[in-house]
């Protein structure tokens, strides 16, 4: 089994807004808009429901000037799927390697909300759930993928999961199996700890291959953390 990892969702710097994030560690996620909009059937931002309460939209957690807008809705935590453009896209390129068995982890940016405002200063980086793969096929649409995980093993998670330097120093490693880098980047500027983590997991790619002893260490070491945050179930994700 390999676990990769997929960047998803609205996030702070792209679209200006992002899926909600609250105390308890219970949250939302909001899709990106779709570039060039579909049919008049396509589901809209003010279409979608909350994962607690199906009577409940979600058009409070989103400037009002998106919400008619088309979503691309993926991944899709009903019928666990998720598509992505991995023949002309070079971020999503890797996923073409994804085999039956291996693991899709999605990470999504979060916007914690406080007695009902959101608090953009503490906006962060958070695991969400993920597929186990059942099967990867490339569809019509020229470029675009359809990955269809297990019904029985992938999860949504009920509780999200901060990918901070805490973990990500003891359990990632970059493209070389070096430690990340925390200190300016290359031109000698300052770079936050948002800002690290997002450079390094812009492009999906395979962090963890449990046929090599070290990295199932220390995948074992981010199911733990998994585990701490959103429970043992949706860690069983990760195997074990």
């Amino acid at each position: 089994m390999r676990i990769y990892l997929a960047n998803v969702g609205a996030n702070i710097s792209e679209h200006g807004f992002a899926g909600p994030l609250f105390e308890d560690g219970s949250f939302e996620f909001l899709p990106i808009p779709v570039i060039t909009p579909g049919l008049d059937k396509s589901p809209r931002y003010r279409d979608l429901r909350s994962h607690y309460d199906r009577a409940q939209d979600l058009t409070s957690y989103m400037p009002e000037r998106i919400r008619d807008r088309v979503v691309q809705y993926s991944p899709e935590f009903e019928t666990f799927t998720y598509c992505d453009d991995c023949d002309s896209s070079r971020r999503a390129a890797n996923l073409k390697d994804v085999e039956k068995g291996d693991v899709l982890l999605f990470l999504a940016g979060l916007m914690p909300w406080v007695d009902g405002k959101p608090r953009r200063e503490r906006y962060g980086l958070h695991l969400i759930g993920g597929l186990q793969i059942e099967e990867a096929l490339p569809r019509a649409r020229s470029g675009e993928w359809l990955f269809a995980g297990k019904k029985d093993a992938s999860r949504r998670f009920n509780k999200a999961v901060p990918l901070n330097r805490e973990i990500c120093k003891q359990a990632f490693r970059d493209t070389k199996g070096n430690r990340w880098r925390w200190g300016p980047n290359r031109s000698g500027h300052a770079r936050s700890e948002l800002e690290v983590i997002v450079s390094y997991t812009r492009a999906v790619r395979c962090f963890f291959d449990m046929s090599a002893p070290e990295e199932a260490e220390r995948a074992a070491t981010l199911r733990n953390w998994i585990a701490k945050y959103a429970g043992e179930r949706d860690a069983a994700l990760l195997g074990g």
